[in-house]
């Protein structure tokens, strides 16, 4: 499904007729294309300009402008206890400390695609759906996060989990560095003064177990915030960054990173996909994958040498066999690359993100001193992007599922829950359709001028605008309703793309209270620190 062949090619645009062109070029240079690129996410469209060299530029996203003060991630540290201290000028209901910390990150998880969601699971229920809820949306605390980057209006996966992980706004693209730092720029990325540090590091400096659990790569954009520091959110392994045109001696990989440097070395729990970003080409992984790294190294073989108490799980039954209390340490690369849609997946391989859930709540609560985990249902983000809405929803169902497992198996008295996202999409609900409608379906109490009735559900941007030959839409009524529909956009493109909306925060447990109003999305993690008295911040423990 992601991996990219030249045989598919069908020239559909100038903008793909020279990606054609690009990657033809590279082929008859010698140089392989890494096996995942990532053609949802694309340079082009996130940097805003074109490569027109063999060897890519390091300053390609100059022309989309960053506010000067805002690369100095001290500004954004000040802004943030600012937020903080406003938010503790009001009655305050409790001092507690939260022991532990759990990011829930719907990623792509729009308003409009909880409410939709929240619609969905009603009707799977035989209820009309409108007066359903999700598990978070019963938390008692809620507000809005403001995910504009430091060079952008709309945002993408990388800059964002800088912001809610790292404290720091910076450029899109970039992961882990300021917005000093230019795309792609080795260099830049490599200065400790542009190097920033996360909540997942806070954690362990304070004795707290770590651990990251996602359904996409563990290299992919999200989880990566917590551990990587890199010019390009695609620098996944090393044949990645070579194939961008940087050295991957002097600029080292996302997966080298989580493998060798901290934090990433020292979480006790890794789950998600991208079984080959951690593998060389001339090996197989468990899922009969040839790996994707160049310069032979097997990093799981490293990892394990470090962690000679440690497991690697690649399916199910592996994951739910371990016995938390006898490892030191879990692995889990469920896929070669991303993890299957669960409405794709083989229920008896691929574990559900509650199950993963489960496994790390259980192995990171044995540390008395408490944990951080981040939690990522990533693939809501790649049915919005594929504007297949049944997709997006049924991951974001079990998104919710895994969220009320971890609130079941906590103690709301000494673990914080924060469930947000990184970013919207640009989905609609609208035309007035009446109560219980299919949310998968046409609108039966509307029409367009030409009296044909139109889906519920709608993306701005997308891949099918179902015209005919004159530019009329054309009637749904026998292609809409199953899951894999894609439905229908009004601006043609490949891909269905973000939005610039607010995105919700919903928190429950120690100090949740401060979780509501509008903040900047960078205030995230450091309201969650200030719950946890952990980092360099203002605490709770510190509080008069």
């Amino acid at each position: 499904m992601y991996q990219f062949k030249i045989t598919s090619i069908k020239i559909t645009s100038k903008k793909m007729l020279y990606q054609k062109q690009l990657i033809l070029l590279v082929l008859l240079a010698g140089v392989v294309l890494p096996a995942s690129v990532d053609r949802v996410h694309n340079v082009e469209e996130l940097t805003g300009k074109k490569f027109a060299k063999a060897r890519f530029q390091t300053d390609v996203a100059e022309d989309k402008y960053t506010p000067p003060e805002e690369k100095d991630p001290q500004f954004w540290y000040d802004l943030a206890y600012e937020e903080i201290a406003k938010r503790l000028e009001l009655s305050q209901p409790n001092a507690k400390r939260a022991k532990n910390i759990i990011l829930f990150l719907g990623d792509g998880m729009s308003l409009s695609t909880v409410a939709a969601a929240r619609i969905l699971k009603g009707q799977r229920q035989g209820k009309t759906g409108e007066e359903s809820s999700l598990s978070f949306e019963r938390f008692p605390h809620t507000g809005l996060s403001r995910t504009y980057c430091s060079n952008a209006q709309v945002p993408d996966s990388a800059c964002t989990a800088t912001a809610y992980l790292c404290g720091v706004k910076t450029n899109i693209i970039e992961i882990g560095v300021s917005a000093a730092v230019n795309f792609n720029n080795c260099t830049a990325s490599q200065d400790p003064a542009n190097r920033l540090t996360s909540i997942a590091e806070w954690a362990q400096n304070a004795g707290k177990s770590t651990g990251i659990v996602t359904t996409t790569t563990l290299t992919h954009a999200s989880p990566s915030g917590a551990y990587a520091k890199t010019a390009n959110r695609n620098w996944e392994c090393d044949t990645d960054v070579e194939y961008y045109g940087v050295d991957s001696t002097q600029c080292v990989d996302m997966a080298t990173q989580l493998v060798t440097q901290v934090p990433g070395k020292n979480f006790e729990v890794m789950f998600g996909g991208g079984f080959g970003k951690f593998l060389p080409s001339s090996i197989k992984d468990l899922h009969g994958k040839p790996g994707e790294r160049s310069d032979g190294v097997n990093l799981l073989s490293r990892w394990q040498a470090q962690h000679p108490g440690g497991v690697l799980v690649s399916n199910r039954k592996q994951l739910l066999s371990v016995n938390v209390s006898s490892v030191s340490s879990i692995i889990g690369l469920f896929e070669s690359q991303l993890m299957k849609f669960h409405l794709e997946a083989d229920e008896t391989y691929q574990p559900t993100l509650s199950e993963l859930t489960e496994v790390t709540i259980k192995k990171l609560s044995q540390n008395k001193n408490g944990y951080f985990a981040f939690i990522e249902g990533g693939l809501i983000d790649y049915g919005n992007h594929y504007t297949k809405a049944g997709y997006a929803l049924d991951e974001a169902l079990e998104f919710e599922k895994a969220i009320q497992l971890a609130r079941d198996m906590t103690d709301i008295e000494d673990t914080l829950i924060v469930v947000t996202s990184d970013h919207g999409h640009a989905l609609s609900i609208a035309g007035y359709p009446g109560r219980g409608t299919p949310i998968l379906g046409l609108n039966q109490h509307d029409t367009d001028v030409n009296g044909v009735k139109y889906s519920v559900l709608n993306y701005a941007v997308g891949p099918n605008n179902y015209l005919d030959s004159e530019g009329k839409r054309i009637d749904l009524s026998d292609q809409i309703g199953g899951d894999d529909f894609v439905f229908p956009s009004y601006i043609p493109k490949e891909q269905g793309v973000h939005s610039g909306d607010d995105v919700g925060i919903f928190a429950s447990g120690p100090q949740s209270h401060l979780f509501s109003g509008v903040m900047q999305q960078h205030t995230i993690p450091h309201l969650m620190a200030y719950a946890a008295c952990i980092g360099s911040g203002p605490k709770v423990c510190d509080a008069k």
